[in-house]
C-alpha cells in the first residue's frame, strides 16, 4: 500500500491529535534522528509512533543486524503503509502506552532507544506526562529517547511544557540544528536517562 502526500492529509485531518503533522518527515530529518540514535551502539531499540515509515526505513538501514527492532503505531493505515514500505520490521498496532508490554514479549525489561515521532506539541498534560513515565520506566540507564520537534511549535505552550519535561527528567538533553528543509522545519531532542 503506496501512501502518498494526500493519504497523510487525509489521516491528519481525521485525527490531528495523533498525527500531528500534515506531512511525513523528510530525508534530512529522518538522517538526521537516526544518526543522533546511533544505531549501531545498540542493541534493543523501539519506534514510537512510525506513520508511514520514513524513519523505519532509516533505523533498519542503519541498525546492528543482531539488535531487537520493533514499532509501536496507533493508527492502523500507517501501519498498512509502514508495513507495505518496511516488510522486514516488526510493527505492532497499539498505543505506545503499551511499550513494556512488547519488551516482555521478545524477553526484554528494558531498551537503549527510543526513536519517538510522537506529537508532543499536541497532547494534553496528563497524556505528556504519562507517555514520558512508560519511556523512562523502559529506557535503561544510559538509555536515550530521541525525538523531534517542528521549529514553529514552540510558540504552543504544550511543546515548551514538553521541553521542560525533558529537562528536568533527563540527566542529558541536547537540541540539534533546524532541519530548514523538512515541512515544517524541525530539530531534534537527544535525551539520555
Amino acid at each position: 500500500m503506496r501512501f502518498g502526500a494526500y493519504g497523510y492529509i487525509k489521516q491528519f485531518l481525521k485525527d490531528p491529535k495523533s498525527t500531528g503533522s500534515l506531512m511525513p518527515s523528510n530525508k534530512g530529518l529522518s538522517e538526521l534522528v537516526t544518526d543522533t540514535a546511533k544505531l549501531s551502539e545498540v542493541e534493543t531499540v523501539v519506534e514510537l509512533g512510525p506513520g508511514t515509515g520514513v524513519f523505519t526505513q532509516k533505523i533498519l538501514e542503519k541498525k546492528n543486524p543482531e539488535a531487537l527492532f520493533f514499532a509501536i503505531e496507533i493508527n492502523s493505515e500507517f501501519c498498512e503503509a509502514t508495513r507495505f514500505r518496511c516488510p522486514a520490521a516488526t510493527i505492532y498496532k497499539d498505543s505506545a502506552e503499551n511499550t513494556k508490554r512488547y519488551l516482555k514479549k521478545h524477553g526484554k525489561d528494558s531498551c537503549d532507544c527510543i526513536i519517538s515521532s510522537l506529537p508532543w506539541a499536541v497532547f494534553d498534560h496528563v497524556t505528556q506526562d504519562r507517555l514520558i513515565n512508560v519511556i523512562w520506566d523502559v529506557l535503561r540507564p544510559g538509555g536515550r529517547l530521541i525525538t523531534f520537534s517542528y521549529s514553529i511549535s514552540m510558540m504552543v505552550p504544550n511543546a515548551r511544557r514538553f521541553r521542560s519535561i525533558l529537562l528536568n527528567k533527563f540527566s542529558n538533553v541536547v537540541k540539534s540544528k533546524t532541519v530548514w528543509s523538512n515541512f515544517p522545519p524541525a530539530f531534534v531532542y537527544r535525551a539520555e536517562k
